[in-house]
């Protein structure tokens, strides 16, 4: 099995290297900055530990360092891989909802890990990229569930918020999933270090597994 996924590993980090631009230290997540209120700067860890966790257990080279991008920012289109979160509120301008399709339709990937209250917000924004797309539920068959690691039943749930049912949304550009969104789950609370949300061992470890798939699905579209 370890064979087998090795094999399969060299053959993503083979073809994407013909679609993304990246930095030769190696793939490496961009936090995305924007307007409204809220706190998209939290937890600076989590993509690191994330990172590193990729580079222990696959074969994928990284550079684990905590980077961030403004939404504004030509910077943006030099990362295959932005990542959003934060609670409450976030405004995209016009400009800017412009720059993201943009962005996501050359390629480019962006998760949104909803951190509490973000939903509302996160939903109305990204009508602005995308007016004819909504948001549709990820089915539990689809490879980012199991591209590298098994989770039959979907989404792990790191945190209970309001105690629902972990979800995970997505917006598809043809049959690419471009931007994913995980809602009542919380990963990312999970890639922080330990003693930030004193999650269990077992809870940090799937949600790094998660991310993982995360990470090796958008290297492979």
């Amino acid at each position: 099995m370890i064979i087998k996924k090795t094999i399969f590993l060299l053959a993503i980090l083979f073809y994407s290297v013909n679609i993304y631009s990246q930095n030769e230290t190696g793939f490496q997540i961009a936090r995305l900055k924007y307007s409204g209120g809220g706190d998209w700067y939290n937890d600076p860890s989590a993509e690191v530990n994330l990172l590193k966790f990729v580079q222990a257990n696959t074969n994928i080279k990284v550079n684990a360092e905590y980077k961030f991008v403004d939404i504004a920012s030509d910077e943006i289109f030099s990362y295959p891989f932005l990542f959003l979160t934060g609670h409450g509120n976030i405004v995209l301008s016009t400009d800017e909802a412009k720059r993201l399709k943009t962005y996501l339709e050359n390629g480019g990937f962006l998760y949104i890990d909803d951190d509490y209250g973000m939903d509302k917000a996160i939903r109305r924004e990204m009508k602005k990229v995308f007016p004819g797309n909504d948001f549709i539920e990820v089915p539990f068959s689809h490879k980012i569930f199991n591209i590298f690691y098994k989770f039959e039943n979907g989404i792990p749930k790191t945190h209970e918020h309001d105690k629902n049912a972990p979800q995970t949304f997505g917006i598809f550009l043809g049959d690419r999933l471009s931007v994913l969104y995980t809602f009542e789950s919380n990963p990312s609370d999970g890639w922080a270090d330990p003693e930030v949300h004193n999650d269990p061992k077992d809870k940090r470890e799937e949600a790094l597994k998660f991310g993982a798939n995360i990470i090796i699905y958008a290297l492979s579209k």
